[in-house]
């Protein structure tokens, strides 16, 4: 029997009161081509939950973007959050060429080895959708469930050079007011945030040095942006067209990165993704509000019929 997704999450409220189990930092040791490194994340909700939800985050952001979105699911999964390799807490390589997707998975399957689950639900902002959508698309992958947070197979060179633009710029700022200014005039496509929010996003987005802050992530992630020019768009429709798990694909009604053309394509092939967009917003949402969380908890929670679906748009 059909139950909406509002009645579900009441029942469930009333069923099973939410523990509070607070975050845990914890670091899982991976092999890269030239040596081990760690990486950091951080881990929500009861830890002996079997359903694991792994939220992985945008090419220079951080785990610490999700603690809302952590929060609110924490009831229904264990919430592990990592900073991908280069980023936050976890280490920087020494070769930054060593900076790509198969080495970015493979750090992902040995943390859900750490974690000791058979399967896992993903939800990935940007960069974190891509890796997602590439394990997903392997045999006997892990994934469950997996929401692509406006990414998709096919991302044009305009929109890499513009993520070239910024991407590891020697800025220091002499306080944090002046890094939350950058950050709302770079991140300006993340929607209508609170202060709160962007204060939130400000601190977790720096570390301090002799005289000021700077980014926490290696300015190294930008060399190939400055090694090279960008002049091909790049395609993975393959590997979308071999993932077999139910996808959500959610687009920033104003993303400059995830086409309106590729997503209507996303419902239409390969796993036929169910679409929401979010109005007001860019590249990309930022999943901090109740009206973003909700459709992704739906469909993360819903039975096998409700996974796949129309696509809607969300005020």
């Amino acid at each position: 029997m059909y139950i909406p997704g509002f009645l579900r999450r009441l029942f469930k409220s009333v069923a099973r009161p939410r523990a509070d189990f607070g975050m845990r930092e914890h670091v899982v040791q991976c092999m890269g081509p030239r040596g081990l490194h760690r990486m950091a994340y951080t881990e929500w909700g009861d830890p002996n939950n079997s359903n694991v939800l792994l939220c992985v985050h945008g090419f220079t952001r951080n785990a610490r973007d999700f603690d809302t979105f952590a929060q609110a699911l924490s009831n229904d999964y264990r919430v592990v959050c990592p900073d991908v390799v280069g980023r936050g807490r976890s280490d920087w390589l020494r070769v930054k060429s060593d900076y790509t997707f198969p080495l970015y998975v493979s750090d992902m399957v040995t943390l859900i080895a750490r974690l000791g689950v058979p399967h896992v639900d993903w939800v990935g902002t940007s960069m974190g959708g891509l890796i997602g959508m590439l394990l997903a698309s392997q045999p006997q992958t892990p994934v469950r469930r997996l929401v692509l947070n406006d990414v998709g197979p096919l991302i044009s060179a305009e929109s890499l050079r513009h993520i070239g633009q910024y991407t590891g710029k020697p800025i220091v700022f002499p306080t944090m007011k002046d890094a939350e200014d950058y950050l709302r005039q770079i991140g300006a496509s993340f929607g209508p945030l609170t202060d709160e929010q962007w204060q939130h996003l400000t601190h977790y987005s720096m570390r301090p040095v002799e005289k000021g802050y700077v980014f926490i992530y290696d300015p190294g992630l930008g060399d190939p942006f400055r090694m090279m020019p960008i002049l091909f768009d790049v395609k993975a429709w393959d590997a979308y067209d071999r993932v077999h798990p139910p996808v959500l694909v959610v687009r920033g009604a104003e993303s400059d990165l995830l086409s309106r053309e590729t997503w209507r394509e996303m419902g239409e092939r390969g796993p036929k993704a169910k679409l929401i967009e979010i109005p007001g917003v860019g590249h990309a949402p930022m999943l901090m509000s109740e009206d973003q969380i909700a459709p992704i908890r739906d469909f993360l929670l819903a039975s096998g019929e409700e996974a796949g679906g129309e696509s809607r748009r969300t005020s």
